[in-house]
C-alpha cells in the first residue's frame, strides 16, 4: 500500500489517500474532490473541475495519468 496527498495529486490540501495502485488514489480523490464541492469547500474548486476535464478528455489527459502513476510507483511502500 502506498499513499499520495490531496495536494500531490493536484488539490489544495494535504489530505492522504492510501491505495495499492495508483488508479486507487486517483479514485479516491476523484471522490474527495466529489465530496469537497458538495459540500461548497471552494478551495477544491480548481482541482475538481481540472479532474472533471480530465475525465471528458482522457485522450488529453493521458500524461498527467503517466506521470501520477510514475509517480505513485517511486513512492515507498507504507
Amino acid at each position: 500500500m502506498k499513499t499520495m496527498t490531496c495536494q500531490q495529486l493536484g488539490g489544495p490540501c494535504d489530505l492522504a489517500h492510501h491505495g495499492e495502485t495508483a488508479d486507487d488514489v486517483i479514485k479516491a480523490q476523484d471522490q474527495h474532490l466529489k465530496d469537497a464541492e458538495k459540500a461548497g469547500d471552494a478551495s477544491h474548486q480548481e482541482a475538481r473541475d481540472a479532474m472533471k476535464a480530465r475525465w471528458r478528455r482522457p485522450k488529453k489527459s493521458m500524461d498527467w495519468y503517466r506521470d501520477t502513476k510514475a509517480a505513485f510507483a517511486q513512492l515507498p511502500e507504507d
